[in-house]
């Protein structure tokens, strides 16, 4: 029986996780779809225009991905309760990001790059696969500051790694701007979403709701595996 209900619980972080995942690229591809031949705003301001372009910073922003792998694992294997409200809070964002995208879609003027060293052409590689829209919120400050959510409540997680986390995600968002990727209002809006998405399903009562859907998509799941037994 103790075997049995850790597959359940497994099988539901799986779910999870996965439409964490499955709505993000819904978010951040999807969205371009419907948003291609709209007026695209630039929200920089003259901060943004201070802020230097440093193009070695595109190693921390592209390692974010080392980050997030492994803060989001320790986010999904919490107690069933914790790694709900965790990965629900980011199916929430995602969604406001998605409203966001398509509500008030944004753009940044990109630099003039020259094509002269390793890091001058890391750059230029990026900017060529990455379109400058989808900014507002920066889902990389998002998804970086719930990393920190991830971990900062756990008892089992050292403080020097909680402590960390909250650098490295603070150095991602920093990277987004020195690699003229986001602009300022762009990073602090995505920290605030990651708060506030949190917040809203603690406080809320969709858990209940969200949790109801996940095992309704665990017993479709189940039902289909037992079918195919038989």
């Amino acid at each position: 029986m103790k075997s049995c209900n850790n597959k359940s619980i497994t099988l539901k972080t799986i779910i999870m996780v996965l439409l964490a995942l499955g709505f993000n690229c819904i978010t951040y591809y999807g969205t371009r779809l419907i948003t291609g031949g709209f007026y695209h705003h630039n929200m920089s301001t003259k901060l943004d225009l201070i802020i230097p372009l440093v193009p070695w910073t595109i190693i921390i922003y592209l390692g974010c991905y080392l980050f997030w792998i492994a803060n989001y694992w320790m986010g999904s294997i919490q107690d069933e309760d914790e790694t709900a409200a965790f990965l629900c809070a980011d199916l929430c964002a995602k969604i406001v990001c998605f409203i966001l995208f398509i509500t008030v879609p944004t753009t940044i003027v990109r630099p003039e790059i020259p094509d002269t060293d390793i890091m001058n052409k890391a750059m230029l590689f990026l900017y060529s696969i990455d379109t400058p829209d989808n900014l507002f919120p920066s889902i990389h400050c998002l998804t970086s500051w719930f990393c920190v959510i991830a971990v900062r409540k756990q008892k089992t997680i050292p403080d020097w790694y909680k402590v960390l986390s909250v650098i490295i995600a603070l150095a991602i968002c920093v990277s987004t701007l020195t690699t003229k990727q986001h602009v300022v209002v762009d990073t602090f809006a995505g920290i605030a979403l990651a708060e506030l998405a949190y917040l809203f399903v603690k406080k809320s009562g969709i858990l209940g709701p969200y949790k109801k859907l996940v095992s309704a998509i665990e017993s479709f799941i189940i039902s289909i595996c037992k079918g195919r037994k038989q």
